[in-house]
């Protein structure tokens, strides 16, 4: 057990450094990318856990190599990674504090939109990327097969460090060099890839309620559908695409003796929701449409559909990186929305982004 172990990790590390390929966020140099030739993994993608984390795994019950499960969080700018403890169920490891996302909230919809892509993505060990010019990255895989049936395009998209984005969710390097550790003691541990669920915020009834009017509501509501599957079980949910649409969990019906066949395109076939999962999101959902409804009758304020703002940074990076969150170049639903009016920069209360982000601005 212990030899085949060893060889599997000698095969995986291997992997890293000789069959990946190309995957780089805008400004990397392809040509620094290795090659089949290419036999040593630069330090930093070799680096061992810090004590810290560790010592985390261990109060946590979790083993250094059971699979980890990333989600992620544009509004609130943050990061989670979740691990497998030895329930077989994944329980929160750490957050962190995104340092950069770019775009607006909302999907990524065509290349060079600058939005960070929103959904659920699948990263394999070929997406791992060592010799990133950002220091280390993580391809999430977009476009998957969701956004191809849906005719999004785009190429490159990135979890990476140096806390500079272009469509990527950028890190600093000390928590890049964790999460990519993380990742990659995952596969080493024999596990073939790990789930990145990407939201526009916690899908909340509070922050669904704001963000009401916003053309993507649809979009997020269904993105719910997994996140509610996640937040109830702890276990990683199953995704299929069909019908253009996302479908969680599905398995066949009870009395059909033929497996499941999915076409992103194509009608969806006949399927059920595993019924232990089905009941407690149903559950879920219903308390959590009572609590909406009860916040639209009580007419929450809405927030804008527009922020004005090329993305985004966890307040606890404002001082450290003043000027990295900067007013949006270019609106990236205005053939979307020709009659919103002009975004009211200073109101009576004062600047609406000082507001949003400090001082600074």
């Amino acid at each position: 057990m212990i030899r085949a172990t060893v060889v599997r990790a000698l095969v995986l590390t291997a992997a890293f450094a000789a069959a990946l390929t190309p995957v780089t966020c805008l400004g990397e140099n392809i040509n620094q990318l290795p090659t089949r030739a290419t036999k040593e993994l630069p330090p930093r993608a070799t680096k061992e856990l810090p004590p810290e984390l560790l010592s985390l795994l261990r109060q946590k019950k979790m083993q250094k190599h059971s699979p980890i499960l990333v989600r992620i969080f544009k509004e609130e700018a943050e990061l989670e990674v979740w691990k497998q403890d030895i329930t077989g169920r994944f329980q929160i490891l750490k957050i962190y504090p995104i340092c950069r996302w770019s775009g607006d909230l909302g999907p990524k919809l065509q290349e060079g939109d600058r939005q960070a892509p929103e959904g659920f993505y699948t990263v394999t060990p070929e997406l791992m990327n060592p010799n990133s010019n950002f220091y280390l990255a993580i391809n999430t895989g977009y476009p998957n097969s969701f956004d191809k049936a849906n005719s999004r395009d785009g190429s490159l998209l990135m979890i990476h460090g140096d806390c500079s984005s272009s469509g990527c969710y950028a890190m600093t390097d000390e928590q890049i060099s964790e999460i990519y550790s993380l990742a990659r003691d995952s596969f080493l541990g024999g596990w073939p890839s790990f789930q990145v669920q990407a939201y526009p915020f916690r899908l909340t009834p509070a922050n669904l309620a704001r963000h009401r009017n916003n053309p993507n509501l649809a979009f997020w509501k269904m993105l719910k559908i997994g996140n509610d599957h996640f937040e109830t079980t702890h276990l990683e949910p199953k995704v299929d695409v069909c019908n253009r649409l996302y479908v969680f969990d599905a398995q066949p019906p009870p009395t059909s003796p033929n497996p499941l066949v999915f076409n992103p395109t194509d009608k969806c076939p006949a399927f059920v929701v595993n019924p232990k999962i089905a009941r407690r999101a149903l559950e879920k959902r219903r308390a959590d449409e009572l609590e909406y409804a009860q916040l639209l009758e009580g007419n929450v304020p809405a927030a804008p559909i527009y922020s004005g703002l090329d993305g985004g940074m966890n307040k606890v990076f404002l001082a450290r990186f003043p000027g990295r969150v900067m007013l949006a170049k270019v609106h990236p639903y205005a053939s979307y929305w020709p009659q919103l009016p002009p975004i009211p920069w200073v109101d009576n209360d004062g600047s609406l982004t000082s507001k949003w982000f400090g001082t600074l601005f």
